[in-house]
Parts: structure tokens; sequence; C-alpha cells
């Protein structure tokens, strides 16, 4: 039994002893997280890490079965990914290889001269190893029929910029294990101990450079401000030393007319991050960062070397053992094949028309409740109608694989890493080519075996893969009440963000337009504003909340919670109290300090003990079914309470 009664209070707690109008979150997953315990080669427990850890130990199994009797499946993409899984799970001839696989790219890298010498091996270069920047061909924001030139800068070692703040506890800490494990590769690629510490201070500096340039986790969570079109000669003239004309024209099948900045400060100061000056420490930064993307695919003590300062960054114990290891990395390039095959096999078809109705449903709710919206125009709600009733939805897995998983081929003589640089390099020209292509909107975000869901302003779909459709979220077997208050509202905030503080401002065909009256978009920024103020400066993890960071989330959670209730008390036999109480338990999770450090400045998602208890507190269901009063832990204002889907 989740809860019992107790007859000295008349309120309803949770099998941790707490009343659920005092903590929900604690009253549902208290005595759970007392009792949990990460996982060594985790950052996490619960919820949705519980899912994954299921879903990977099955995955897993059958990849085993299937190299044991290769003729099992008759799908060529699958049978790739069963060999490259067996490849990579050869740690006794990777141990015999060490370095060796990745000597001759190095040794091209170390050779390298001058700026001269990268330009003219632009396009190939790019192929292989990192640099200062990143193009990307995605849809255009504001023609998404269309493919579009992105430009970004290169990312930093840390994971946010505010990490890098005088008064970060975890700044020289971290810096200094990544200096350790960049130094230990390069003594293991053959550099002296002396070359290699000056390296890796050498690189160490080049990052610090691109601090005062990047943008933030709050700035990146503004999807609009990523807008940013140049004319190409425009752009060309933001460095003196790369060209960047040479890198497109060996990169593109055609010349773009224009490329969309994603980091204007970026680029605007890229000649003071990027010069003749500069070129050592460049230099160090991208023969280091090549190590330590190779070493995944190296011997295994190389492997662990080059996960240390992931393991820092989210508090893990230990590095993932080599069969989690072999399979991580086959799923980085197999995803939807592995996806496909997962959903094909455990997600019944029965289970994928049951989400649909569901989904069917929340649309219709969503759409009924715009209808009746009291405070948009009639111009702007019919455009809201309108672009609920153009969502694509896409449940389960995708029924055929993209065409680039048919040019995946593994070479069994060839050594994991030559294999990686390969399906790399496919992959990179596969989404350059798209640049002379319409958008294919079939495509998939996610892969079927992934635990999450998603919506894509651009192109105006919510996906909901297979994996995330089980328990604690859906099952054929639990009530009604209980699946809103689990994938219900899920669904409802994939929806939600159609609506949010971005999505808002995408079209119904995921266009970057302004389809709201000013009065409408003053009367929704307001609303914003006060789901900003709900959770600003909220303590967690001995550090605050940023509100504006997670906006867009908490929209979604708000409207998503919304849209769901109102389904939930359509259906017969509503249980609200089990509506609130699964949506507790889908929240559930235990973190480490590191990970927890870390999503506090990068997650655009509210820590999950706050989505579990904020959220409620905004909706008159929630004190009813709970009778929760003036002075209860769960109690807020009504004034306070935030309205706005």
């Amino acid at each position: 039994m989740l809860q019992r009664f107790y007859a000295a209070d008349k309120g309803v707690y949770g099998s941790s002893g707490v009343a659920y109008k005092d903590d929900l979150y604690e009253a549902v997953n208290g005595k759970w997280e007392k009792k949990a315990k990460i996982p060594a080669d985790r950052a996490g427990a619960g919820g949705f890490n519980d899912l994954s850890i299921d879903v990977e130990n099955k995955l897993i199994s059958d990849l085993n079965k299937m190299g044991e009797l290769e003729s099992t499946t008759d799908k060529p993409e699958l049978q790739e990914a069963v060999r490259f899984f067996q490849l990579a799970l050869d740690f006794g001839r990777r141990k015999k290889q060490k370095m060796a696989p990745v000597m001759p790219l190095l040794k091209r890298a170390i050779e390298l001269k001058d700026f001269a010498d990268l330009n003219a091996q632009a396009g190939s270069w790019y192929e292989t190893f990192p640099v200062p920047f990143q193009f990307s061909v995605e849809p255009d924001m504001k023609d998404t029929a269309h493919n579009a030139v992105y430009a970004y800068g290169p990312g930093l070692i840390l994971p946010d910029m505010t990490y890098y703040a005088d008064d970060n506890p975890n700044r020289d800490t971290l810096l200094a294990t990544w200096r350790e494990m960049a130094v230990k590769l390069l003594v293991a690629a053959k550099f002296s101990e002396k070359d290699a510490e000056r390296m890796a201070d050498g690189a160490l500096k080049f990052d610090r450079s691109l601090v005062p340039f990047s943008k933030s986790g709050e700035e990146w969570a503004d999807y609009p401000a990523m807008y940013n079109p140049e004319p190409l000669d425009k752009f060309l003239t933001h460095s003196e030393m790369l060209n960047f004309r040479k890198f497109l024209d060996d990169l593109l099948p055609e010349e773009p007319s224009q490329i969309i900045v994603t980091e204007p400060r970026f680029f605007e100061h890229f000649n003071e991050v990027v010069n003749a000056r500069t070129f050592r420490l460049l230099h160090d930064w991208m023969i280091i960062r090549f190590l330590i993307h190779a070493s995944k695919y190296l011997s295994n003590d190389l492997r662990k070397v080059g996960d240390t300062f992931h393991r820092a960054i989210t508090g893990s114990q230990k590095s993932p053992n080599k069969t989690k290891s072999a399979y991580y990395a086959t799923n980085d390039y197999f995803d939807e094949v592995i996806g496909q095959y997962y959903g094909e096999k455990y997600f019944g078809d029965d289970a994928r028309q049951d989400v649909r109705k569901m989904i069917d449903t929340m649309i219709k709710v969503y759409e009924d409740r715009l209808a009746h919206n009291d405070w948009l125009s009639e111009a702007t709600r019919k455009s809201a109608i309108d672009k609920l009733e153009k969502i694509v939805v896409k449940v389960g897995y995708p029924d055929k694989l993209r065409p680039l998983y048919s040019e995946f081929k593994v070479d069994r003589q060839a050594s994991l890493f030559d294999n990686v640089q390969e399906f790399d390099t496919l992959i990179l020209r596969d989404m350059f080519a798209k640049l002379a292509k319409p958008v294919d909107r079939t495509e998939w975000g996610m892969p079927g075996s992934l635990v999450n869901a998603q919506y894509d302003p651009s192109r105006n779909d919510i996906t909901f893969p297979a994996a995330i459709l089980q328990s604690p979220f859906y099952s054929l077997k639990h009530s009604a009440s209980r699946n809103y208050g689990g994938i219900g509202a899920v669904i409802a905030h994939e929806i939600s963000h159609a609506f949010d503080n971005n999505g808002a401002k995408f079209d119904a065909y995921g266009n970057l337009k302004d389809w709201w009256t000013k009065e409408d978009l003053a009367n929704f920024t307001k609303r914003t504003e006060a789901m900003v103020a709900e959770f600003d400066g909220l303590p967690y993890a001995g550090g605050k909340v940023n509100g504006k960071l997670i906006l867009g989330e908490n929209v979604a959670d708000l409207g998503g919670m919304s849209a769901a209730l109102e389904a939930a008390k359509q259906s017969k036999g509503v249980d609200l109290r089990a509506f609130f109480i699964n949506w507790a338990r889908v929240w559930r999770g235990k973190y480490t300090q590191a990970n927890m450090t870390a999503r506090l400045a990068t997650d655009p998602h509210a820590p999950n003990v706050l989505r579990a208890n904020m959220q409620p507190r905004n909706f008159q269901e929630f004190y009813d079914a709970f009778d929760v009063q003036p002075g209860d832990g769960m109690y807020m204002d009504p004034k306070k309470r935030v309205h706005i889907w």
C-alpha cells in the first residue's frame, strides 16, 4: 500500500509517514529515497534512471544472443549493429592495439604547422579533428521546409560558463582533474611528461579565452535568440586566419547564401580567440580533445582514463563495465536501429494504440481549453488551435529507418576506432548533404529505446519513444487516473511546449513567426514572469534555482498538469489522489552532489523534487484531494498560484 490513514489525523500519509499535504514528494518517495542506492557507474537512481537500466539490460542481453547466432535477424542494419557490438566488446584485441589505431591521425595532427596548413586541408580536417567552431545543417527557423547552415562555437570544458566564476568552489578541482586526464592520455600517446603538461596548460588557456564570449545555459534556453542570419560574405569576415569559405566549399554540396549564427558574441570576437598568437594553444586544444574522444574506442585502461573528467562532473564512482561501454558505443551509432528493434519486441501494438488514444484525448482537451480561454483574443486563439491541430504525433519507434544506416558496414579487420572514424565521416556527410534537400519531417529526434519524450518547435511534432511508455509512467494495468498522472501529464507537457515561452514564437509549421497580438503577448509574458518568480531562488543542492533557465519546462509542466487533470476528471472512476501520487512517483530521483550541481547550472528542467511539489500547488484540485489548508507545507496563497494554459 502506498498510503495509510491515521485515526488521529484526517490527513492522508504516504508510506514514509509524511502527509501528502505537507510534502507530496517526501510522502510518496521518502521511504524509497532512504533505501535507494546510486549505481557506482551512474550519477543517479530512480524514475528515468531505473527504466534506462532495465532497457539497456534487455538490449545487452539480446545483442549478446544475436552475436552468438548471427542468423537470428534478417535485418541488415541490425546485423551491422550486432557486429559493431562484438567488435567493441573485444577488449582483448583492443588491449593489444593500445594507442596504435590513433597514431596515424595523431601524427597528422602533430605535423600541422600553421593556419595555412589547416586551411589547405579544411574539409578533411573538419571530418577528423576538433575545430574552434561548428557548422550544422538544420531546418531554417523561419522557413522550416528548407534546410540552412548554422554556425556554433566549440563549447567549453566545464559544463557552463558559470563554473568559471572566481567564487565557484568546483572550478579549480574540476580543471585540475581535466588536466591530469589530458596529461595521462598524452603520455600514453608517446609525448614526454614535460610536453604533455605544457600542452594541457595550453589547452586550458585556450578554453579560458572562450569563456567571455560563450553562452550560458540561461542564454541557450532562449531558442529564438539563436536565429541570427548573416549574408555569407559578412560571415566570412569573422576570421582573419581560418578560411571559412574553404571549409564550407569542402563540406557542403552547394554554397549557402547565408549562415545562421547561433552565438553572435563568439563570432564577433573570433579573431581575439583564434589568431597567430594563439595557434599553439589551439593546436594543443585540438590534439587533446581528439585523444579524449578517441580513448572511448581504445583499450580498457585508456577508456577509463578518458572517462575521468566525466566521472568528476557527474559524481559517478566508476566507469561503466566493458559490456556496458560496448553497448553505449553501439547505441551511439545505431540508436535508431536498436530503438526500432526494442519497440517491435517490447512495445506491443495494443499499448501503441492505447497511447495514441490518450494523445488524441489530450489534444481534444487542449483544444477545448484554448477555445474557452479567457485571456486570448479570437485571432490568437484561432492560430493556437490551428497549431495544435497540425502537431505531428510519433509514438513508439519509427517504422522506417533513415537511409544513412544502410551505409554503415562494419570492417571486422579494422580497429574499433577506425570503424568509428568511418561512421563519423558518413554521419557528417549525410548531415551536410541535407542542405540541397527539403526537410524530412518524418525523421525522429529520439530512438524508441530512449526513456524520454520531446517536442520539436521547428517541426511542430511530439515524440514518445517506446521506452518511456511503461510503468510508472504508463501501463495497461494502471487506472486511468494513475496513467494520466504519469504519461498523460508527460504527453500534455510535450503539447504544452508548443505554447511555452519558446514554442509560442513558432507557428503551426514550425516557422519562427509572430502570430500573437501585442496585447496577448504582453499578457502571456506577464504570466510567464509569474512562473519565473515562483521558482527563482528556491534552494536546492547547496545552490539556488535559476527561474529563467527552467522557464520553458516549467510552463510545459504547468500546462501538462492542467490538461492531464482535465482528462482524468473526464475518465471513469476518477481518483485525483492517485493522479497526484503518480505525478510525484515519476519524478522520484536520487543524485550525486556533483550531478545536482551540474544540473542546477545547465538543465532547463526544474529539479525533480521541485517538479513534484511546486506544480500541484497551482491547482485547486490538489487542495481538494488532500484537504490542504493554510499552514500545511504544500499550501500556496491563491494570489501566487500561476495559471497559463
